[in-house]
């Protein structure tokens, strides 16, 4: 029934005139059979002509200066190939909302003569599939030439996608593959980075990812996950891969219930192949799917994005350049404000320690660094392969601390000094160089208790201070006569920072951690100390009384004794009143014998270990 409609590249071009403005689609909606002979052509009408398309990812519209008579190509993304050329001036780049992109094609904002896009072949019935459903429909309604490049290896996917072969003047059959996007290789750092966020994301959450290494690590790391949606500008293979791993159902969301829903369309050929006709996902217009309305529809919303660096007041400056096409400051700001308008929503920026020439990705200040995206006063959560910063609700002081803990150990004495000298932390701040390298991270772990409650366990860090502080004033008078054995009333900065300062290879202090309306809280201490000569530990333990009676106490216990095994400890000793019943029973559960000793209403404890070679055996 098309095929009347079908002419060749030169014809369509023929009837392109001087100054016309022409628009492309992007991604897999690229004609790029027509855009090669667009280029390729000598013909003097195809002159100062105006190409528009969202953002510049394929290799057929050359940016350099060869072609400035022929075209100036405009942009609403700096990302990818073009950032560069927009530095130099050869490329327009046009600042927006993504979600406000079509209404300006709508109103006429951006005027548009010829519509140019990649489409599925037309069925029996005349309707094809578009591969773009970002703005490629209100391009077509704006534009008197619209033409569809018919690409026999393109996928007909669902959603929003059917337009009839009436609404084209005419058709081209391409005779170029369809832009494939390969994949980035899986690398350990961001592993590390995709671990710590999926630590603080729950089960039932509503994810959006984009591209880029970040992405491909968190496929992996979310695999585990239950009862995810996806609610994405782009969809690619990484979200493939999640949702061939049934940690997606989409059945919790509250718009597209039961599918996965993009706009955008970038991947592997093995992507294209898999979404073919496939009714799992629901590719929607861009002002849809980026309106951070709708956005915000979805409970648990969890806006993860890429950042390049991250001051120590929590302002980003988010990547540019080729490859980047995910955190332009368009994006990431109806992202952000979607996550917000979430129940239970967050924002997570991740990003490496450093960057691949060595230097901190955690500095001073990002005020001499291009895309910034400044909404500290918004900012969830900075997460690295060191540990994840929670800033919400943090004073300026805290999260420059709580960011220097998730810097890269040789950076944070440096970040300590310019933190002092811009009187962002205290000036009598201690820090231990060897500290962020004898961190043992492998102690971290999380466990559900009685009700359901979760709680998360890692070493003490020197951003801990205040929230162990707090922890202080919440015990009794007998809570802490029993930790303390004396009467303390008050425990000011310069106590509590030598208490939080340790060296891990003499004092181990794990906290244990809930989360409450996106903060953290410390409900839980247990710490061991010994001298470099003591062959012995003395341990001690402190529980928020709130959460007595959970067993966490024992939990803490355990995690000692692993990880004072693995240092060479050969037992524990404890000072317990008498009185304290329950932390008597919490070391009764040894799983080595208890020696006890009472004096003056205190007992004493010695617990030696049996060699670890004994308890596997045991075991």
């Amino acid at each position: 029934m098309w095929k009347y409609k079908v002419v060749s590249p030169e014809e369509v071009l023929s009837k392109i005139e001087p100054g016309m403005a022409i628009f492309l689609g992007t991604g897999m909606a690229e004609p790029r059979t027509l855009v090669k002979h667009l280029m390729a052509s000598e013909e003097p009408n195809l002159q100062d002509l105006e190409l528009i398309q969202l953002v510049s990812i394929g290799d057929t519209i050359p940016i350099d200066e060869r072609y400035s008579r022929k075209f100036r190509l405009k942009t609403f993304f700096s990302g990818w190939i073009a950032s560069e050329a927009i530095s130099a001036g050869r490329v327009d780049l046009i600042p927006s909302r993504f979600s406000r992109i079509p209404g300006l094609f709508k109103s006429g904002a951006i005027h548009i003569d010829a519509t140019f896009i990649q489409i599925s072949p037309p069925d029996e019935n005349g309707y094809a599939c578009l591969l773009g459903v970002d703005v490629e429909r209100q391009a077509m309604e704006a534009a008197n030439l619209v033409v569809g490049e018919v690409n026999a290896n393109a996928p007909r996917i669902m959603g929003d996608t059917l337009v009839h072969m009436d609404e084209f003047n005419y058709f081209v059959e391409s005779t170029e593959p369809p832009l494939y996007i390969p994949r980035w290789p899986l690398e350990d750092i961001f592993l590390k980075i995709a671990a710590n966020i999926a630590n603080v994301i729950e089960d039932g959450s509503c994810i959006s990812l984009g591209i880029g290494p970040l992405y491909e690590a968190l496929a992996v790391q979310l695999a585990t996950k239950k009862h995810l949606g996806v609610h994405s500008p782009f969809f690619t293979d990484a979200l493939m891969d999640l949702i061939k791993s049934g940690a997606v159902t989409n059945r919790r969301k509250g718009v597209f219930c039961g599918k996965s829903s993009a706009s955008y369309l970038l991947g592997s050929e093995k992507m294209m192949q898999w979404l073919d006709n496939n009714p799992l996902v629901e590719f929607q217009p861009e002002d849809v799917i980026t309106d951070p309305k709708v956005i915000g529809s979805n409970d648990r919303m969890i806006a993860i994005l890429p950042a390049r660096k991250i001051d120590l007041t929590g302002n980003v400056a988010l990547h540019a350049g080729k490859g980047d096409v995910t955190a332009g400051p368009g994006n990431v700001q109806e992202l952000f404000m979607g996550a917000a308008l979430s129940k239970k929503g967050r924002t997570i920026f991740g990003l490496p320690s450093r960057n691949r020439k060595g230097m901190s990705n955690i500095v001073i200040s990002v005020d001499n660094l291009p895309f910034q995206f400044t909404n500290r006063e918004s900012m969830d959560l900075i997460v690295t392969e060191y540990g994840v910063a929670y800033l919400m609700g943090k004073t300026m002081r805290e999260r420059a601390q709580a960011l220097i803990d998730i810097a890269h150990p040789d950076d944070r004495a440096q970040l300590v000094r310019q933190a002092k000298e811009a009187k962002l932390i205290y000036a009598d701040q201690i820090y231990f160089p060897e500290s962020g390298a004898l961190y043992p991270s492998k102690v971290c772990s999380s466990h559900e208790f009685k009700d359901g409650l979760k709680v998360c366990f890692r070493p003490i860090k020197p951003s801990d201070e205040d929230m162990m502080r707090l922890l202080f004033y919440r015990f009794s008078d007998q809570a802490v006569y029993s930790r303390y054995f004396t009467s303390i009333k008050t425990m000011p900065h310069k106590k509590m920072q030598e208490y939080v300062n340790v060296n891990y290879h003499l004092v181990m202090s794990i906290v244990g951690i809930v989360e409450i309306s996106g903060t953290e809280k410390i409900i839980a201490e247990a710490r061991y100390a010994r001298t470099k000569q003591d062959t012995f530990a003395d341990t001690a333990f402190i529980v928020d009384e709130e959460y007595h009676s959970k067993g966490i106490a024992s939990y803490l216990f355990e995690l000692l004794i692993r990880t004072a095994r693995e240092e060479g400890i050969q037992g524990f000793t404890a000072d317990v009143l008498a009185t304290n019943k329950a932390m008597l029973k919490v070391y009764e559960k040894s799983p080595f014998p208890v020696q006890t000793v009472l004096s003056r209403g205190i007992y004493e404890l010695t617990i030696p270990f049996t060699p670890l070679s004994e308890l596997k055996e045991r075991d």
